[in-house]
């Protein structure tokens, strides 16, 4: 906790600097403009006076004359900071903070005090303020002491989702962020994500395993209006079923054997951002209800918890399973299927995405050689021809562990040599004219290192001739 010194307080709130834009700038932190804030306060000349001061600033401020007020206004919206004064007619501030974090109540909070007593201070830190302002106070102070709880508030989540996914997955793909490839299907994926990523709307991602589901996700969620707020990836088949829901929305201290601490969840770390749920098929039927009516309402329940917290999320789901025959089977409910199936996307498969295993195999060669510290393994034609005509059962991931492994041995596998092509990457007398110029453009844009530019411009034939004859292939 934080003693703020006292000053003079200001008679009139500080106009905030202005951007080009007209909107006030960011000197209290890039957070403040899309933090939403309540003031629980009696002295509504005080009220009048922190409206004043945060409210050109934030992106949403309430006001509350009494500890009834404010607890409705919590029923029914979320905060990510409560400004509350401790002397209240009726209910000291200390003693409702003490009430809300038992019954549900994860935001921060800020205490306002005229009586800055050793008392008062371990009072409001055991009830869970993480601020401690003595009045009179200066606008600036006031704005400081909210910029410092959104910036904890911002690190703890931050912290919390890269611990989450640490745990839940143990292969980091690379280029998670980027749909790799030129495929007709990749390119009809691509435009479906510019055309949905804007919109609200719930989106299922179906595929097998290692085919770029997360990847897909990410895609979605770079290119909407949340791209600045989190993305949290959820695996369901890696939490264990009997901590699933504590895990997706939080509880509070002794809701269960071990909760020795109140702790939000991920729903909340997500907040204002897009939550992507992979392999939602591997929920329980009560885990699945519970999620359905989250989606429903976007309101969450604590395990433990006697209230309801507001959520405002984008979903993603994501399934390698076959949903529809897991609603016939009973093991999926069919509401939730029919709810969370607004958008569907279908990831294919590596094998049938044509030449786009060369594209991602350059791409992993490049950047995996550079984190092991070793020489890159040239691919020839006859790689190149072994790597199109493999099945990839594994996808994309078997192919980044063949690359890895390839590197670390410093040769690509004897499986994927395929000799009839050659050594040299030349071909029998039997070579079509097509077959020809194939391998023709393959060799030159392998040889630029991928880029499909320059290829085009050694062969002197323009971009769209090389990107068509690519799609062709694919089919």
């Amino acid at each position: 906790m934080r003693s703020t010194a006292m000053g003079a307080p200001d008679l009139v709130a500080p106009s905030p600097a202005s951007q080009p834009d007209g909107k006030p700038g960011p000197e209290f932190g890039p957070w403040l403009e899309k933090a939403s804030i309540l003031i629980v306060d009696d002295e509504p000349g005080m009220r009048n006076f922190l409206v004043r001061t945060l409210g050109p600033r934030a992106k949403r401020v309430e006001e509350a004359a009494d500890c009834e007020e404010a607890t409705k206004l919590l029923d029914q919206h979320h905060f990510d900071v409560v400004i509350l004064d401790n002397i209240m007619p009726g209910k000291s501030g200390v003693e409702w903070l003490t009430e809300q974090r038992e019954i549900g109540f994860f935001s921060d909070a800020i205490l306002m005090t005229a009586y800055a007593d050793l008392d008062t201070a371990i009072k409001a830190l055991r009830a869970g303020a993480v601020d401690f302002v003595l009045k009179p106070f200066r606008s600036n102070q006031i704005l400081n002491a909210v910029a410092r709880c959104l910036d904890r508030m911002r690190l703890r989540r931050e912290n919390h989702v890269l611990r989450h996914e640490l745990r839940a997955t143990s292969d980091h793909v690379l280029l998670r962020d980027k749909l790799i490839g030129y495929s007709a299907q990749i390119q009809e994926i691509r435009e479906t994500i510019a055309r949905v990523a804007p919109l609200p709307t719930s989106i299922l991602i179906s595929g097998e395993s290692g085919t770029g589901k997360e990847v897909t996700a990410r895609s979605l969620h770079a290119l909407s209006d949340r791209a600045e707020k989190p993305f949290v990836p959820i695996n369901c088949a890696a939490i264990p079923s009997e901590m699933i829901e504590a895990e997706l929305f939080g509880h509070l201290k002794g809701a269960f054997t071990g909760a020795q601490t109140t702790r939000d969840g991920l729903f909340m770390h997500a907040q204002g951002g897009t939550l992507f749920l992979d392999e939602v098929g591997e929920l329980s039927l009560a885990t699945q209800s519970k999620l359905l009516r989250a989606i429903e309402s976007r309101r969450i329940r604590p395990v433990g918890s006697e209230r309801e917290a507001p959520v405002d999320l984008r979903f993603v789901f994501a399934t390698n399973a076959d949903l529809e025959a897991e609603v016939e089977a009973g093991r999926f409910r069919a509401d939730l299927f029919y709810r969370i199936n607004v958008m569907h996307i279908a990831m294919p498969p590596l094998r049938a995405r044509g030449d786009d295993v060369l594209e991602l195999a350059s791409l992993f060669m490049s950047k995996l050689s550079k984190q092991l510290g070793v020489p890159q393994v040239a691919m020839d034609g006859a790689v190149r021809a072994g790597l199109t005509r493999y099945d990839w059962p594994g996808n994309v991931r078997e192919l980044r562990n063949l690359v890895e492994r390839t590197l670390i041995l410093g040769r690509f596998p004897a499986e994927f040599r395929d000799e009839q092509a050659g050594m040299d990457g030349h071909t029998d007398q039997d070579e079509t004219l097509e077959e020809m110029e194939r391998r023709h453009i393959m060799a030159m844009v392998h040889k630029t290192g991928g880029n499909r530019n320059e290829a085009a411009r050694r062969l002197g034939i323009s971009r769209k001739t090389i990107d068509r004859k690519f799609a062709d292939w694919a089919d």
